[in-house]
């Protein structure tokens, strides 16, 4: 497989909460995305990127961290965000890091592990979606719903159980969003994107 056909794949983790789940989850499915071989895994953890709460005004200096992480998410060709839902929404450092970028987020394709009670953190994935679009990022259909995700866990401490759903909506999760990350590309490539 040339470089060409490698695809660059973000995987965001976005809570920052002491205790949080999202390392368990974006573990799992960086595991599963890096048995693909046209997929190039970068995982980036909000905690350790450090993104300033606050965003500048007009005019003031662009902080190190975010410059840091600029080049990351610019070379990525897609971007699987891990959420949890909190109150219905998802986390307040995860918006701040969005809102820290803009033409990184350009026409690409972005979807989501979500999780949470029983909604899965659907509401959370509902809500980026919106957030995405006005970023001109292409939100795919498919998701991964964690429902009551402490369930999940085997005897062992694995997680998640063989049987659970996530383990094949993962593989349609992972087709759909390289297809939109090679056309998206692709379409980069004949006519940049300057909407």
């Amino acid at each position: 497989m040339s470089d060409s056909d490698t695809l660059r794949l973000a995987v965001i983790i976005g809570s920052t909460r002491n205790g949080r789940f999202g390392p368990t989850a974006a573990g799992w499915f960086a595991a599963h995305a890096r048995r693909r071989r046209d997929l190039d895994i970068d995982v980036i953890d909000l905690v350790d990127a450090r993104l300033p709460d606050t965003l500048p005004d007009h005019g003031d200096p662009t902080p190190e961290q975010v410059r840091r992480l600029a080049p990351r998410l610019s070379a990525a060709d897609a971007f699987v965000v891990v959420t949890p839902e909190y109150n219905r929404s998802f986390p307040a450092p995860l918006k701040t890091a969005i809102d820290w970028f803009y033409e990184e987020w350009r026409a690409k394709p972005v979807t989501f592990v979500a999780y949470g009670r029983e909604s899965g953190g659907l509401h959370a994935a509902a809500q980026l979606r919106e957030v995405f679009t006005e970023l001109h990022a292409v939100p795919i259909r498919t998701i991964v719903s964690l429902p009551c995700y402490w369930d999940l866990f085997a005897a062992d401490g694995s997680w998640p159980v063989p049987t659970a759903a996530c383990n094949t909506t993962v593989k349609t999760l992972l087709d759909e969003l390289a297809w939109w990350a090679h056309a998206l590309r692709e379409a980069r490539a004949r006519t940049p994107y300057t909407c």
